[in-house]
């Protein structure tokens, strides 16, 4: 789908790596420079908590199918290298510092007048403008906290929750890889490249949207409750008697609420006037929860699972991650991939890009690059290479 494309990633950590993951899973030419010391991401476990392990799958799901290229900046010599492998690019992409990039001779002004045609993606903390600009970032810190996101999943006086990484680096990677297709779609009228921008901070904004245009619109928003006080308590978590959690569904509780009753064998709620209708629901919460949890306490999530399936009742099991990468609708979504051997990691089964084009054109899913695998092949041994202007 995107071959002929070509992509330099100057990029570490996740963000800009991870929309540079998908662009190679789709058949781009994604060529990744990185220092002689290699993406900080290859070593991860040693950085974050002193782990030994030498493999990194979070490296390998966003760098698979690129080539490595190890090019040292702070010599002239390799920055003129990456400036001529530049010039060859349809896409730059990279998550350094702005400033970085400046001192280095690599900032968007600097490349797009070398290359007009080019598409500059870059991947920030918080923007490129305000007083925090240059304020580090990472997704725990641009994404998470900052946006408020942290905040509304913590009630009371409840610590913000643990954080699983990544998550909001994949997300913005996703956004990154949007602005990255509608520059190159917006190339093929005009025949221009652009800087294209986004951040952690932006991206987590947006998908806050719901709570902070509340929160504009009418200048208040309800803070989270616990599970036991949910205004909608058909919009929750629940436990089963074996410990196996679940979720309702039931977004449109007046549709809902008959069957779920029906489900548990307590049809005497649906007439109950302190659960007649949605409004009634919000102000006894905390009794309806009560009366659920108790019977949902006395069977098996299995079990509770067919009698919702014999009613009509939405729910979702709640999974976790040992359960996930077996489970059979995950599997036939095509949410996993078989990956190659390479010179980065061995064959392995990994997570798939979250797109499935059913006209075809996307490649299978390339191997994980050694460091440096490919800076002869794409440098040379005296600066030249394959389509490197010297």
């Amino acid at each position: 789908m995107l071959e002929n494309y070509r992509v330099v990633e100057l990029g570490v950590w996740v963000a800009g790596p991870s929309a540079g993951g998908i662009l190679a899973d789709w058949g781009a030419d994604v060529i990744k420079v990185e220092p002689p010391e290699g993406d900080p991401m290859r070593r991860v476990f040693q950085l974050i908590a002193g782990h030994g392990r030498t493999e990194s799958p979070p490296f390998d799901l966003d760098n698979r199918g690129k080539r490595s290229v190890v090019l040292d900046l702070k010599h002239e010599a390799d920055r003129q290298r990456l400036h001529a492998l530049v010039r060859t690019a349809d896409v730059f992409l990279t998550n350094l510092r702005a400033g970085a990039l400046e001192r280095l001779g690599f900032g968007p002004d600097a490349l797009l007048a070398e290359n007009p045609h080019l598409v500059y993606a870059l991947v920030t903390g918080y923007g490129l403008e305000g007083p925090d600009a240059t304020r580090p970032g990472y997704d725990v810190g641009g994404f998470w906290a900052r946006t408020g996101i942290a905040a509304t999943l913590a009630a009371g006086d409840t610590p913000p929750p643990n954080i699983r990484g990544g998550f909001g680096d994949h997300v913005t990677g996703l956004a990154t890889l949007s602005g990255i297709l509608g520059a190159l779609l917006e190339r093929e009228r005009t025949g221009k490249g652009q800087l294209v921008e986004t951040s952690l901070l932006r991206t987590g904004v947006y998908c806050l949207g719901w709570d902070l245009g509340i929160q504009l619109r009418f200048g208040k928003l309800a803070g989270p409750v616990a599970r036991t006080e949910e205004m909608n308590p058909l919009v929750n978590c629940y436990r089963a008697g074996d410990g196996r959690w679940f979720w309702l569904l039931g977004v449109e509780s007046q549709r809902h609420f008959p069957n779920l009753c029906r489900s548990i064998g307590r049809e005497d709620l649906i007439d109950d006037e302190r659960f007649a209708d949605g409004r009634a629901r919000r102000h006894h919460a905390v009794e309806l929860i009560a009366i659920l949890d108790e019977a949902f306490a006395a069977s098996s999530r299995d079990e509770i699972a067919a009698a919702f399936d014999a009613h009509g009742v939405w729910w979702a099991p709640v999974l976790t991650p040992e359960e996930v990468v077996e489970d059979p609708q995950a599997i036939a979504a095509g949410a996993f991939v078989e990956v190659p051997e390479g010179g980065g990691a061995p064959a392995h089964r990994a997570v798939a890009s979250p797109v499935t084009f059913h006209g075809g054109g996307v490649p299978p899913v390339g191997p994980v690059p050694g460091l440096g695998e490919h800076t002869a092949q794409v440098i040379g041994s005296r600066g030249g290479g394959e389509g490197v202007e010297t």
